[in-house]
């Protein structure tokens, strides 16, 4: 379901699909707002936190205010939903950033969270911003040990849309590398458990931009552990990171022909191509479709990531 193109980015409420493509621009970088909701990302992030020095804050957090408001022009993809990344809760400035969205009535379609611990942070920034009722619209992000531990509690919270891993934190406060092998275990973990809550995930942001091999194997295991997105960094990620998570051609073909298969046994257990299949098969076939949205990777791709 598409957000209707005749709403301001900011009032649109985020559809119930699956966003693959996060683009987080610095709040107090105004000028970058535009080229962010026209880049073609699911969603635009306005990042009030760690891109923001505490001297810059007060313009960042005015900037932002300003551009959500339901009065600013609508600029860029109909498909983008434009968000704003607050400090955490529990800061002054995250209380800061908290008081001025309330008060001045905008309602962005993503308010993500920072260092969410529990089910009570998530709750009170809903309360607040006036998103404890309707679409959800407050994100999580999990980037501690500690909210990795707490996170069936906080998955639970009824205001919680969905959750994001912050790998440079969590490598921080781990005391681990910022690197695949490192994080695998938070990842799956978080993967797992909010598949379990049946909430969406988002993977951490891929922080060398020189590398775009590095890009696409990590958005490529993000797609393995079951992620159903990926944070960019910079709008030349978005390319690597939306084909990573769309099936190839002959994963969709082999996909969409257990599902025909699937549908012509009405709920019998059939096979394809000499394989049998059955209702976890079927599911996760039905999943890859899903996935593919209107395109599939290129066959060139396909063939590349078989090499």
């Amino acid at each position: 379901m598409q957000c209707p193109p005749s709403l301001p980015i900011s009032s649109q409420s985020a559809p119930n699909r699956a966003r693959s493509t996060w683009l987080v621009t610095p709040a107090s970088t105004p000028g970058r707002f535009e080229a962010a909701a026209g880049s073609g990302a699911d969603v635009a992030l306005l990042d009030l936190e760690d891109s923001v020095p505490a001297d810059g804050k007060t313009a960042a957090r005015a900037a932002v205010i300003g551009r959500l408001s339901p009065s600013a022009e609508s600029v860029g993809s109909g498909n983008t939903v434009l968000g704003v990344r607050i400090n955490a809760p529990g800061t002054v400035h995250g209380l800061k950033d908290l008081v001025a969205i309330a008060e001045s009535g905008v309602r962005p379609a993503v308010v993500l969270v920072p260092k969410v611990e529990s089910a009570r942070d998530v709750d009170m920034v809903a309360n607040i911003v006036g998103a404890d009722g309707g679409p959800r619209r407050v994100w999580a992000l999990i980037e501690t040990p500690l909210g990795i531990r707490r996170l069936s509690g906080i998955l639970q919270s009824p205001a919680l849309a969905g959750v994001l891993f912050g790998a440079a934190d969590y490598a921080a406060a781990a005391r681990c590398r910022l690197n695949s092998r490192a994080l695998w275990h938070p990842r799956s973990v978080l993967s797992a458990e909010a598949a379990a809550a049946g909430l969406p995930a988002i993977d951490s942001p891929y922080f060398d931009l020189r590398d775009t091999d590095g890009l696409r194997r990590e958005a490529e295991e993000a797609v393995e552990l079951g992620y159903l997105g990926k944070v960019a960094v910079h709008p030349r990620q978005l390319p690597v990171i939306q084909e990573a998570f769309r099936p190839t051609i002959q994963e969709l073909a082999a996909a969409q022909a257990v599902v025909a298969a699937a549908d012509a046994a009405h709920g019998q257990i059939t096979t394809v191509d000499g394989h049998m299949v059955g209702p976890p098969l079927v599911a996760a076939a039905r999943a890859v479709t899903a996935r593919a949205g209107a395109v599939p990777a290129s066959v060139t791709s396909a063939e590349a990531r078989s090499e």
